[in-house]
């Protein structure tokens, strides 16, 4: 089949289209879905550069989540069938044109999406439902704090909090982002790039109450001194991560601006500190089919729907990668496998 084969860490043009043996079930819980969409994630951008704990060891087929159709199952697999439509996530694999994946992590595909939403959808969506929902336990009228929130689990996020009742702030790097934000909801939205999200969320709101963190340095230190008592921040991220492997003087900034605090100074406000990474979470069958119904309940009960902020075709991925890491995306990139 073609794949992208990462066999080496570097630019996006280290992505290159290679001929692979296709995948073939080899356990008896495992499904092989024929990929029709797949739903970029800046993790796999972090992969590629050698930045990415989470990723298998090289070489190997990246890519995290896909919509498509199911072309073969394992003996013991009783949730989906031959035919059936779905959506996977998973720690790699979706760069190609069949992906195999354990069943607990095949999830029926939304008939209210697009095969492109439907790609968008799990890692992002299940991302902000477990930062803000499971950790953050956000409530009507708290006021939540949502850091990137034109990206792809930044515009779950706020659609999330808003069907929550939140007062839902968001901080972007632009006015079209602002624009996009505003448009799902957000009651309060700053551009980072022309005002200080700190002084402004201090002279209007004084205070919030959640945090959606994913950048870290800087701005997880001024969201930690944002909280009011009982305030809880949720990092998912660390997207200004300036670590390069072949420069040692790169560890210490890495070191530094890694989210983190300790536990005297969240005592003197009694703040709640989480982080959450879900790859680690899918590991736990029982808890990721829990988590993903109660998020599909959600999700079709307030009619939310990933944004799907531009498409690529399967030979265009690398640029695709290009455009995610330039930071002018917003929503979800998505890749249509002919």
């Amino acid at each position: 089949m073609k794949a992208y084969l990462l066999d080496k860490t570097g630019d996006s043009k280290v992505l290159r289209v290679r001929d692979v043996p296709t995948p073939e079930i080899e356990e008896s819980h495992q499904v092989l879905v024929k990929v029709h969409y797949i739903g970029v994630n800046y993790a796999e951008v972090l992969s590629r550069k050698g930045q990415y704990s989470w990723a298998p060891p090289r070489p190997y087929v990246p890519g995290m989540e896909c919509y498509g159709e199911v072309i073969e199952v394992g003996s013991g697999v009783t949730r989906v069938r031959v035919g059936d439509h779905v959506i996977v996530g998973g720690q790699y694999g979706s760069y190609g044109e069949v992906m195999r994946a354990s069943a607990h992590l095949v999830f029926p595909a939304f008939e209210a999406f697009t095969p492109a939403e439907n790609a968008a959808y799990v890692v992002n969506f299940m991302t902000a439902w477990i930062a803000l929902m499971r950790q953050g336990r956000i409530q009507a009228g708290e006021k939540v704090l949502i850091h990137a929130a034109a990206g792809g689990v930044g515009t779950a996020a706020v659609q999330i909090a808003k069907a929550q009742g939140a007062i839902v702030i968001g901080t972007v790097g632009s006015d079209e982002k602002a624009a996009l934000v505003r448009s799902l909801g957000a009651d309060e939205v700053i551009n980072y790039r022309a005002n200080d999200f700190y002084a402004a969320i201090r002279e209007k709101y004084q205070n919030v109450d959640a945090v959606l963190e994913v950048v870290g340095g800087e701005v997880f230190r001024k969201s930690v001194e944002l909280l009011s008592p009982f305030g809880r921040i949720c990092v998912a991220g660390y997207a200004s991560i300036p670590l390069n492997k072949w420069n040692p003087l790169t560890y210490w900034k890495t070191w530094k601006d890694a989210p983190k605090v300790g536990v005297m100074q969240m005592a003197k406000d009694s703040l709640g500190i989480f982080a959450t990474h879900i790859g680690y979470l899918t590991q736990n069958e029982s808890l990721t089919t829990e988590l993903f119904q109660e998020l599909k309940a959600f999700t079709e009960m307030y009619g939310l729907k990933p944004v799907v902020g531009k498409e690529y075709r399967f030979s265009e991925l690398p640029e695709a990668h290009a455009f995610m890491q330039s930071r002018k995306s917003v929503g979800k990139i998505v890749i249509k496998v002919d």
